[in-house]
Parts: structure tokens; sequence; C-alpha cells
């Protein structure tokens, strides 16, 4: 019985130290893009409103960048592969978009990327203000975007 007590009267302070140095737990690196978008197809317009929210232009979440296309009503997804910090914004990497099957056989989807330069499974991402951004050499999205939101400024 001395042995137990011994060994609770030991532990107890390491395991209050533990939990007392604990750090924080961090959010992924792109955690301040999260939320819907508007704009980039064309200049922004009203974004403090919750109309800003029944059409947005990309919406960004955890593991999916979903944007619209002028050609199809329908959001394309694109799936996060990884995610790096920059010193201006991000860089993000897709899994590689799976091809489409028409009438002549499966193809890539002309809008499955964003219109940027070199690759269409990459995205950069760089910040412009709190809540406007832009995606530098990326044709289809020449205008920037700014952040929804439903409070004033």
């Amino acid at each position: 019985m001395r042995r137990w007590a011994l060994l609770l009267a030991m532990g107890m302070p390491l395991v209050g130290s533990l939990e007392a140095g604990a750090q924080q737990r961090q959010g992924p690196p792109h955690e301040w893009v999260f939320g819907a978008w508007t704009g980039g197809l064309f200049p922004p317009g009203e974004a403090n409103t919750p109309a800003c929210f029944g059409s947005p232009t990309v919406i960004f979440t955890r593991d999916v960048v979903m944007r619209v296309s002028l050609l199809d009503t329908a959001y394309r997804q694109r799936t996060i592969e990884t995610v790096a910090q920059v010193p201006d914004g991000l860089e993000m990497r897709f899994t590689p978009a799976t091809p489409e099957l028409g009438a002549l056989g499966a193809r890539q989807a002309p809008d499955a990327g964003f219109g940027c330069a070199g690759n269409p499974n990459a995205l950069r991402v760089v910040r412009k203000g709190p809540d406007e951004i832009i995606f530098p050499n990326c044709s289809d999205f020449p205008a920037p975007l700014r952040r929804c939101t439903t409070a004033a400024k």
C-alpha cells in the first residue's frame, strides 16, 4: 500500500506539469481562408450582406476548394492534397482531377483548374488584405475576391 501511495504522490506532480506545459493545437495553415468568397470572375460586389452567401464564387473548407465556372452552374470541387504557407499567402496542391466522360471519350474538364499558368492541380493564393485575396496568373480569376461577411465594416 505504501508503494502505491508513494507512486501516486510522485506521479501527481508530473501529470499536472504535463497538462500545464501542453501547447494549444494549431489549426491548418489555410485556416484564415476558410469561408465563402465573391468576385474573381468580375470585380467583387457587396460582400457584407447575407445575399453574398447565396452565390459565392469560391468556397474554401479544410479539405476541399469549390469554384464556379462561367460555363456551368454547378461548383467544381477540388480536393486539397497539401497546403504550404508562403510569405504573402498560400500554395495549394490538389489531387489530380478525374477526367470527364463525353461523346469523344474521357478528357479533362476545361475548367477543372483555376486557369493558372503551369499546373491545373496547383493554386497560389495571395492575401491583399484581411478579407481580400487574389489568384495571381490565373486567367479564370482575373479580379480580386472578397470574403462574404454579415458584419458591416
